[in-house]
């Protein structure tokens, strides 16, 4: 899995307008926001150049995904999820940019050369700068400007592509600014990022209708962000309402409203909380290297709750870790499969895993430290591409599993 703005390089939208904005001041902020972390002493040089925080030419992957696909073969994968960039599609108003609409031919059929099933994503985040300067979709009247794309999208590619997720992650977008605390994409007040949750409603629902008109046999869903939210003390009333309302509130609202109009239920992992009335209690080990506590078998959780609520195919669109020195992925991998293999045993009828991510990414307001890649990508020689040992041995088990099946 993959995200355009996050390893093409090249890009100009929204997001690349404000990197270049806050760039300095985000490299000053540095030490205040990463110093708690256990790697600091190995980020603090990259952290407080304000180089890390541009996606300038990003991995490179624009042009050189063909290697990037030669990789995903090596290792025996066999889909790939990726960003069809809107900024590309159409950088003015009405303007259809031809060079880049064939470059997603392209693309897609060096994947399906290599028998790669393409997983196409309309939105992860970005926007062109001439729709941000109209309000972007804080303003429900936009939605036909994102629709026009859709539809293209669809026009161009109808016999090319099955799997279709709409939108990434619509929860985290919105209230990044307040998670983390930097005034990223969307601006605006916190009012104007609720009805911004809520046109993207509208937008999936719109989109969905428009694709099934042009092909009925695209398989179309979204990305929500969803964890797996437990009460600090399971004998805790309090606890176990807090737990069930994170639940709801952060992940289910958006996804209820969608229901009837996903062919699968698509989702990314990456959380395990442990609520109380004052907020998650997560244990303080082990951590990724942004901090966050891993427990990669709460995945399972998550999708079973999630094929109760719906009864549709579970699409796991994004899970993975941050790893820079490779220590954990390989522990994550085994017990994330672990997990899946339990889940589909109990009948959960789970259709794909896509592991965040193939390539060392733009990671937002982060920028370039944190390490989620199978694939290490070294910037400063090069893009030179090396698989780390996690991603070598999961290909191994993989193996394994298909010759035992």
């Amino acid at each position: 899995s993959t995200a355009g703005h996050q390893v093409e390089g090249g890009n100009y939208d929204q997001w690349t307008v404000w990197e270049l904005a806050h760039a300095k001041e985000l490299a000053k902020s540095a030490e205040k926001r990463y110093s708690w972390l256990p790697n600091w002493k190995e980020n603090k040089d990259q952290a407080e150049t304000p180089e890390n925080y541009v996606s300038g030419k990003g991995a490179d992957h624009l042009h050189r995904y063909k290697e990037d696909f030669d990789i995903l073969k090596s290792l025996g994968l066999n889909a790939f999820r990726f960003g069809v960039e809107w900024s590309r599609f159409e950088p003015e108003e009405g303007v259809w940019d031809k060079t880049a609409i064939d470059h997603y031919h392209n693309y897609i059929a060096e994947l399906k050369e290599r028998g790669i099933e393409p997983v196409v994503n309309l939105w992860h985040w970005t926007i062109p700068v001439w729709f941000d300067d109209k309000g972007g979709f804080s303003k429900a009247g936009n939605i036909g400007y994102f629709l026009k794309f859709v539809n293209k999208f669809a026009e161009e590619f109808k016999d090319e592509v099955r799997f279709i997720i709409t939108l990434n992650e619509p929860n985290v977008y919105c209230t990044y600014a307040d998670l983390n605390k930097v005034p990223v994409p969307p601006s605006g007040t916190r009012l104007q990022r609720v009805l911004t949750y809520r046109n993207l409603v509208k937008a999936h629902r719109y989109s969905y209708r428009i694709l099934k008109e042009i092909n009925p046999e695209f398989q179309i869903g979204v990305a929500q962000q969803v964890g797996n939210d437990q009460p600090k003390d399971p004998g805790s009333i309090v606890d176990k309402m807090v737990a069930k309302l994170a639940t709801y509130v952060w992940g289910l609202w958006f996804l209820d409203r969608i229901k009837r109009q996903m062919d699968f239920v698509g989702f990314n992992y990456y959380f395990t909380n442990y609520n109380t009335i004052t907020g998650p209690k997560n244990p303080t080990t082990p951590v990724n290297d942004m901090g966050w506590y891993m427990e990669p078998k709460g995945v399972s959780e998550v999708a079973t709750k999630l094929w109760i609520r719906y009864h549709k195919p579970i699409f796991i669109t994004e899970n993975g870790v941050a790893d820079a020195t490779d220590q954990y992925r390989q522990w994550w991998l085994k017990e994330t499969m672990l997990a899946l293999i339990t889940t589909r045993k109990a009948g959960v009828n789970l259709i794909g895993y896509m592991h965040w991510s193939l390539l060392d990414n733009f990671e937002w307001h982060n920028g370039w430290w944190p390490k989620f890649g199978l694939v290490a990508v070294d910037r400063e020689n090069g893009m030179k591409r090396t698989v780390r040992p996690s991603a070598r041995w999961w290909a191994h088990q993989l193996k394994k599993l298909r010759d035992e099946a």
